[in-house]
């Protein structure tokens, strides 16, 4: 009798772990989730309106080419300024990304697409189409960007 209940728990928890392996890997997010969430996130505070919020996204030795800004700015503070004047000069803006291309190599990903920003400027809608790239490195578990590229789409030669 007693043999018999140990084969069946042997039996009972080899079932359960194989059905533990099939599960485990598709409720657990990979890398390229986390990066996408990651840019999610950076779309949620580029629309608060909050340069402390976004800011806490960029490493302390970030990098930013901003979509209006003629110079690179490097550092946590030029960053900061950068938010703050964008934020005023696009009043009401929302962000909306299209396609993604991630890539993780390590504690390195970079995330390259397009992404529209609206905005209303004296009371009529207008957008501007851009193309980026994040460079992120992982900090302590957190996806920080380090590089931030961003430019106006350019149209279409004819």
């Amino acid at each position: 009798m007693l043999t018999r209940s140990f084969r069946l728990t042997g039996v009972l928890c080899s079932l359960l772990s194989g059905a533990m392996l099939l599960v485990a890997p598709s409720a657990r997010a990979g890398a390229k989730e986390d990066v996408a969430a990651a840019a999610a996130k950076w779309a949620t505070s580029f629309v608060d309106d909050n340069p402390d919020s976004i800011l806490a996204m960029y490493d302390d030795e970030a990098v930013l080419w901003g979509t209006l800004s003629s110079t690179r700015l490097a550092g946590k503070q030029a960053v900061r300024g950068y938010f703050e004047m964008a934020f005023k000069v696009v009043p009401g803006h929302k962000v909306a990304f299209g396609d993604q291309l991630i890539r993780v190599y390590g504690d390195i990903a970079i995330n390259t697409g397009y992404y529209t920003i609206s905005y209303v400027k004296d009371g009529e809608a207008k957008s501007l189409p851009a193309r980026y790239s994040f460079v992120y490195r992982k900090r302590d578990g957190t996806w920080l960007i380090v590089d931030h590229h961003s430019s106006a789409m350019p149209t279409p030669a004819r």
